[in-house]
């Protein structure tokens, strides 16, 4: 009896906006898939991941979007999770290779990781390969000619989900600090690094490596700003020190 022959599933990370920004095996893979995923909103079927790839991926591909319902509730994303791993494990289980696009890097705050794990679950015997990408987060720090970290420094990236929490938490570990996701709580975020003391050694930036790029250098602004999902905040000890 013939084993399945499995597809397996690529999770591409596309960079952070700059089309130049994607790696070359992440090229070389794209041209030899058959399905290409993306997650999107419910409300919408755009994708970033999917017009910074487009032209790397070919004609013959098929490009599907993977909704995800806005919310908080976690049985509603658990429902969202499973069904789309499904669809995926159905592509692979005919034997097509398919890739998953994610901005960024596919394993830092992606939607790449979860849905790996449920569909590991479900199809355990399917190949899984992740292709890593050029953060945002590694993008600004090059537009800004900003040392992430030096000599003997620490660094300390975390998710602006929760405004300045984790910094208040854990800013006596931490030379520098990296907010991602600063978003709607941007203000909070702005107030706890003022609380240590930084204010004058941070940066913000808006959509990085886009067209509509902006660099604030003064986080002030972040106080009374409209919230721009694509932002990030720099910040630490000056010259490594309070």
């Amino acid at each position: 009896m013939m084993e399945n022959s499995y597809g397996t599933l690529y999770g591409i990370g596309v960079g952070p906006g700059d089309p130049e920004l994607i790696t070359l095996k992440a090229i070389r893979i794209l041209a030899q898939v058959e399905v290409v995923y993306t997650a999107s909103s419910t409300k919408n079927d755009y994708s970033l991941a999917v017009s910074i790839a487009r032209p790397h991926i070919p004609d013959s591909a098929e490009i599907q979007n993977l909704g995800f319902p806005m919310s908080k509730d976690k049985e509603i994303l658990k429902q969202a999770w499973e069904k789309n791993a499904q669809i995926v494990a159905d592509t692979l289980e005919q034997g097509k290779n398919a890739a998953f696009l994610t901005l960024g890097d596919c394993l830092t705050y992606s939607t790449y990781s979860y849905l790996a794990r449920h569909l590991q679950r479900i199809a355990p015997d399917t190949p899984t390969v992740a292709i890593p990408g050029i953060t945002s987060y590694h993008a600004a720090a090059a537009r800004l000619q900003r040392p992430l970290a030096e000599g003997e420094q620490s660094l300390l990236i975390v998710s602006g989900c929760h405004g300045g929490d984790k910094l208040r938490q854990m800013g006596n570990y931490a030379d520098n600090v990296i907010f991602l996701k600063a978003y709607k709580n941007a203000a909070d975020i702005t107030r706890a690094i003022d609380e240590r003391g930084w204010r004058e050694n941070s940066v913000g930036i808006v959509s990085c490596s886009l067209p509509e790029e902006r660099v604030i250098e003064n986080i002030n602004e972040f106080e009374t700003a409209r919230p721009d999902y694509w932002t990030l905040i720099f910040s630490g000890k000056k010259n490594g020190h309070e």
